[in-house]
């Protein structure tokens, strides 16, 4: 049995070219957390509309990308609920210069062991993380570390399309028991 899917978009809320978009209209497993404001994330409103979708699924597995990484991050350091996997994509750097200033309340970041098998996915030119950084989020959540090479934000403006790798990836974490 595959496990539900929970995307959770960074700011802007992934658009119409984005992978989480893109995967969301192939599989109906596949459900967007809904969030107040997509332009102005606030860490505590993020995380309170992942544990909310999160007790309406069941045990599930996490797509998240950018900020969304962040916000379930905190998510998974207050919360207990059980949860199946990751997939973190393009994890920012709050404390780095290009941290969008309209994001609010996600630093400092957790650093702990997740209590679920995690996958973080970086680009060694993510304008929003340094591969330093990456790693060592990595090792702190205890997640397997794919570094994509040259990729950018790994969002929609690096022409991934459906972005099959993401998708194997993704198929492991809802695979596993």
């Amino acid at each position: 049995m595959t496990a539900s899917v929970l995307i959770i978009p960074g700011i802007g809320n992934s658009g119409p070219d984005h992978w989480q978009t893109l995967w969301q209209q192939a599989d109906p497993a596949l459900v967007r957390i809904a969030v107040d404001d997509w332009d102005n994330p606030i860490c505590a409103s993020w995380v309170n509309a992942i544990d909310t979708q999160l007790a309406e699924r069941g045990e599930s597995v996490v797509a998240a990308h950018s900020v969304g990484c962040l916000a379930f991050v905190h998510w998974a350091a207050r919360h207990k609920r059980r949860i199946r996997g990751a997939l973190l994509v393009a994890v920012p750097d709050p404390a780095g210069p290009n941290f969008p200033p309209e994001a609010k309340g996600f630093s400092p970041i957790p650093l702990f062991k997740l209590p679920c098998r995690s996958i973080l996915v970086a680009s060694q030119d993510d304008p929003y993380a340094t591969p330093e950084y990456s790693k060592s989020c990595a090792d702190a959540w205890g997640s397997t570390l794919v570094a994509v090479g040259r990729a950018g934000h790994i969002n929609a403006s690096s022409n991934l399309g459906n972005w099959p790798d993401g998708l194997r990836l993704l198929s492991t974490l809802r695979s596993s028991l």
